[in-house]
């Protein structure tokens, strides 16, 4: 008898095969037919009208202290996610000398804007070493499958003290060693891989650039050489310098010495301009190198609003005088025409930072209640003032203030150019180009984008009116085969026979992300903006349905992957 059958599904499988009518039978957590089944099971779920697609594979989270005290690892779990990959960006909470967690909580509360508050609080530092920290993860219970790196960030903390950051202080021969012995130690017990951040971006709450954003290239080719032998392991790269002829040949030769892949999170426009980065990339795959740009789904974008940490009148005496106070009674006192008045004569005061703010607001979009990520010139706050032949100022401060002070705005970081997603139509044609950077668990007071395969499954397969669409048959694999085989991840991310059973149902027709909202959720009352979503059915990790019309059932089948077993 079988544990589970998916009747009368869509079942896009994610090979990339075309959608075809089938059931899916489950035993012991995995998949044991595909087609037409008559054998009895101890539940059968109806998915007549229903995509049936694998779990998707986040390989870009920052839940590593999130999962210490939420098992959920929501609001990932509500999108569809049945494995995430954490210690990305060179950051994370292992090794760590006792007395010293406070740095590395500070270091992550500034480069991916988690509450240090809720991180001091809901962490129970039971670990030293790497391989401690593995085996208190897999003691705890969880709703997903977890993956982690190696951290670059903490490795060096450890072997460094207070001389990490220090970017004149160059790590002798044996520090070095005692730096890619951690690695090592970290891959042999379970990591998937290791993970370094080489970009001006990172920063602690102290404005101190991160440990290792400026290590040498010795030091870093020692880290890479740690996987020499391994079948296993992976080298995240967070760079600046990727157009650059340096960085890009120590990236590549780590990929020919150690025959392992190298997955890059490229922060350099340069690297972007006139196609270099394909080129790039696609030269390295020539010559059968696992080179894997990560791409997001959209822009990445700052979310302005009064439930954010960020919005334009946010550093105006007036603002501050209120900013402290709850929504409602902020919203009830910036709604008095004399607080605008007021407000807006601030704004106005200096005219080059007006001329400023009206320039910025050219890029910031009111997202509304079905968020549009893809929206036109006219349709920026700006764009809406022109029309209206009002002052963009007083625009933005209305639309603020509206509804309840509920709405957001979406302003792009780059990658916008003419107000068009052709670098990501190109990124998701590639087949070298894999999706990630959700940032799941991070940026909690100004970004909202753990829910980001569900925005590339409705956008670019349903929804998409500015350019073409992509065969969902596609945008599945790559969300679920792909970024499973990335990281070696070769038991999952298709609905065949053998795989782990981590099943999405899927109403498409319905399938909908709402408007971000602030929640305080976090240990300590920590604040944060998560994006809730309708039309999952029913998301099952390993068999066992985990969350079900968008509630979590209290089943915890995920379990700590550790690499090479």
């Amino acid at each position: 008898m079988l544990d589970l059958v998916i009747t009368g599904g869509s079942v896009v499988d994610g090979t990339g095969a075309r959608t075809r009518t089938a059931d899916v039978g489950v035993l012991d957590g995995r998949i044991v037919e595909v087609g037409r089944i008559d054998s009895a099971a101890r539940q059968r779920i109806a998915a007549d009208g229903a995509l049936v697609t694998p779990g998707w594979v986040d390989i870009h989270t920052h839940y590593d202290g999130q999962l210490t005290w939420d098992p959920t690892l929501a609001p990932s779990s509500w999108h569809g996610v049945t494995t995430a990959v954490v210690g990305n960006c060179a950051i994370g909470f292992a090794p760590v000398r006792p007395g010293d967690e406070s740095f590395l909580i500070e270091l992550m509360e500034g480069v991916e804007d988690i509450p240090g508050s809720a991180l001091a609080e809901g962490i129970d530092w039971r670990w030293e070493h790497f391989p401690e920290y593995l085996d208190v993860v897999e003691s705890l219970p969880l709703t997903l499958d977890v993956g982690t790196q190696v951290p670059h960030a903490a490795v060096r903390a450890y072997v460094l003290g207070h001389r990490a950051s220090d970017r004149d202080h160059e790590p002798t021969d044996t520090d070095i060693a005692a730096m890619a012995a951690i690695v090592r130690a970290g891959l042999e017990a379970g990591a998937l891989g290791f993970s370094t951040s080489r970009t001006l971006l990172h920063k602690d709450i102290h404005g101190e650039y991160m440990p290792g954003t400026f290590a040498v290239e010795k030091e870093l080719r020692a880290m890479g050489r740690a996987m020499v032998g391994l079948s296993h392991g992976v080298l995240e790269v967070v760079s600046d310098y990727l157009h650059e002829g340096p960085e890009w040949r120590w990236i590549t030769e780590f990929c020919r010495e150690t025959g392992r892949p190298a997955t890059l999170v490229c922060t350099s426009p340069e690297a972007y301009r006139d196609g270099l980065l394909f080129r790039l990339t696609e030269d390295a795959n020539s010559e059968g190198l696992q080179v894997r740009p990560q791409v997001a789904g959209r822009p990445t974008g700052v979310l302005h609003g009064l439930q954010s940490s960020v919005h334009l009148f946010r550093r105006y005496p007036s603002y501050q005088g209120v900013g402290a106070l709850p929504l409602a009674e902020r919203v009830a006192l910036m709604s008095k025409p004399e607080f605008k008045a007021r407000i807006l004569a601030e704004a106005s005061a200096n005219q080059a930072l007006r001329d400023h703010a009206v320039a910025v607001l050219w890029t910031v979009f009111p997202l509304g209640t079905v968020p549009d990520y893809e929206p036109t010139r006219e349709q920026s706050v700006a764009g809406i003032a022109v029309a209206g032949h009002s002052d963009p100022l007083e625009v933005m401060f209305d639309l603020l203030v509206a509804e309840g002070g509920s709405e957001l705005f979406y302003q792009p970081l780059g990658l916008y150019d003419g107000y068009r997603f052709d670098y990501f139509e190109q990124a998701i044609a590639s087949e070298h180009f894999v999706f990630g950077l959700s940032d799941g668990g991070a940026h909690c007071g100004v970004i909202a984008d753990a829910g980001m395969a569900t925005f590339v499954l409705t956008h670019w397969g349903r929804d998409r009116t500015r350019g073409e669409r992509v065969p969902v048959e596609t945008l599945v694999r790559k969300l679920s085969r792909d970024t499973a085989r990335t990281y070696g991840l070769d038991d999952r991310g298709t609905i065949e026979k053998g795989m782990i059973a981590d099943v999405n149902i899927i109403d498409f027709p319905a399938l909908r992300l709402h408007r971000p909202q602030a929640v305080h959720d976090l240990p300590a009352g920590g604040r944060r903006l998560v994006q809730r979503v309708d039309g999952y059915l029913q998301v099952i990790k390993s068999g066992v349905p985990i969350v079900v019309d968008g509630a979590d059932t209290g089943a915890r089948p995920g379990r700590l992957i550790r690499g090479g077993r």
